[in-house]
């Protein structure tokens, strides 16, 4: 069964309901389904060689070997392994993914894990160091977001409090799931909704499957903003948060989140802004003269915001901060078992034990960088970011959607956009591809401002655009996967590749 030609035949027209329920009565016919799987396994196939590639080149193991192996042995695998990877990113070639990179700064970095290793802030009699690591992060990052223009008078309720997660995921996650306790305590909705932009993280839709909270999502403008006028419409008596993104991660931009906020605090709901992307940018972009409207909590209807640490605070990967808007707000966060029979247990996240380590190290790079350090990050990427747009705009088969600073995304009304992706996977990059509409982004970080690499990343993007002008035919690669994805009305269909996706990465 050849998707293309199935969507070609009408499928891919119809309303999308029609055609949802439409493919999914096909799909179910048993010859169908037999050639979706086959269609299936090809692109698993296809797919393999690139997510196993050490299979022909290292030792595998898929049972524990009968002796334990000679630790140099292991050190030497590992190093051969990560020698390979190294060269992705270190050159400056992957969106995101690595934020700063730099030699001496992961040496420090290792260091200071290497100290901590043993570490666990559920032990916090053994290791009270974790609490000063983290009630530190939690503070410096605050104070970085607004909490020092808050009221800190004695009576004031609003002081600026939070705690350190493992991710961005998890800060949201957090975060959703305080307000859905919060709303059911203290305004009785037990059918809870939150309303998100349609560029809000998808960690926002994991919340609302774990969390049983209702998904009201609302359209985004031209310029790829949140639409305030949809969001004031999609407000009900079961609303519990809004959303917004500083910036939102497919294209990079900043929602409205003054004229929203304000919406919510009229409202007596929640607002949360999400900076895990912007929160070690903006502010500093925003003193170097940058036009950064209001996103903090500066704004008094802002009661949350996610910023990642392990993104543009430069620290290991494994933190992120969720803060809040008092602390009677962050109590609906934190677990507490009070009569069972180990004694009594808390946790401030969803894990138990975590690795200390990791706060350790959040800390360190927060000193490390200091003002000034983030400061001349957040000024070479944004100049580097100009450079790109720059160059990009002037390339006639691309455009860049909407007005972004750093997290640039762009698409093509004459070429197919994921070509142009495999072409730049070919020549080394590690770019992101976005749906709705097709387009693909670069996330820029600390590896791109190195000299020559944003140049290079234009003259293979130049190359990738005038191949593809010349072989609109071209097969292979992810670029009939993303096509798929992009034009499938049943997202079932999707789902399922992705469930094949996640399978191969566990196979052995």
């Amino acid at each position: 069964m050849d998707m293309k030609k199935v969507l070609e035949s009408g499928i891919g027209r119809m309303n999308p309901r029609i055609a949802s329920w439409v493919f999914k009565t096909i799909k179910a016919i048993p010859s169908v389904k037999k050639k979706i799987q086959k269609e299936y396994d090809d692109i698993m196939k296809d797919l393999e060689g690139v997510i196993k590639p050490y299979k022909e080149r290292s030792i595998s193991f898929s049972h524990l070997p009968d002796t334990g192996r000679d630790k140099d042995e292991i050190i030497k695998d590992m190093e051969t392994i990560g020698s390979v990877e190294e060269s992705k990113w270190k050159d400056g070639y992957a969106s995101g993914a690595v934020y700063h990179g730099d030699d001496e700064h992961i040496q420090f970095l290792n260091r200071v894990y290497a100290i901590n290793s043993q570490s666990n802030p559920l032990h916090s009699d053994l290791w009270p160091s974790c609490a000063k690591y983290e009630s530190e992060v939690v503070s410096m990052t605050a104070n970085m977001l607004g909490a020092d223009r808050v009221s800190k008078s004695p009576d004031s309720d609003e002081e600026i409090c939070g705690v350190v997660s493992s991710g961005g995921t998890e800060s949201i996650l957090l975060a959703m799931k305080t307000y859905r306790d919060w709303a059911r305590e203290i305004k009785g909705i037990t059918k809870p909704e939150m309303i998100i932009p349609n560029t809000a993280h998808a960690a926002f839709e994991k919340a609302g499957q774990f969390f049983n909270i209702k998904i009201v999502r609302i359209p985004v403008d031209s310029d790829y903003k949140a639409d305030v006028s949809a969001a004031r419409k999609a407000m009900t008596r079961n609303t519990i948060v809004i959303v917004g993104s500083a910036p939102s991660f497919p294209h990079g931009i900043i929602d409205p989140i003054e004229e929203l906020s304000e919406m919510a605090r009229e409202r007596g709901v929640g607002f949360h802004t999400d900076a895990c992307l912007g929160g070690f940018i903006l502010p500093w972009a925003k003193e170097q003269g940058y036009d950064i409207p209001p996103f903090d909590f500066r704004l008094p209807g802002v009661t949350s915001i996610s910023a990642d640490t392990h993104k543009y605070g430069y620290a290991a990967k494994g933190t992120s901060v969720i803060l809040y808007r008092g602390l009677e707000l962050r109590h609906y966060q934190y677990y507490k078992a009070t009569d069972w029979p180990g004694g009594l247990y808390f946790s401030p996240t969803f894990a138990g034990s975590r690795p200390g380590a990791l706060s350790a190290a959040c800390w360190a790079a927060m000193l490390a960088m200091g003002k000034d350090g983030y400061m001349k990050a957040a000024g070479e990427i944004l100049k580097t970011a100009s450079f790109v747009k720059k160059g990009i705009k002037e390339m006639p088969d691309l455009y860049i959607l909407g007005d972004p600073l750093w997290v640039i995304a762009f698409g093509s009304e004459t070429l197919d956009i994921y070509k142009i992706m495999d072409y730049m996977t070919k020549s080394k990059w590690s770019l992101n591809g976005l749906h709705r509409p097709p387009c693909v982004h670069i996330c820029l970080t600390l590896r791109h401002t190195r000299p020559g690499v944003a140049e290079r990343f234009l003259t293979d993007l130049k190359s990738a655009v005038t191949y593809v002008r010349k072989n609109p035919d071209v097969k292979g690669g992810m670029a009939p996967v993303y096509g798929m994805a992009a034009t499938i009305p049943d997202r079932g269909v999707v789902g399922d590749l992705l469930d094949r996706y996640m399978d191969l990465l566990y196979k052995p």
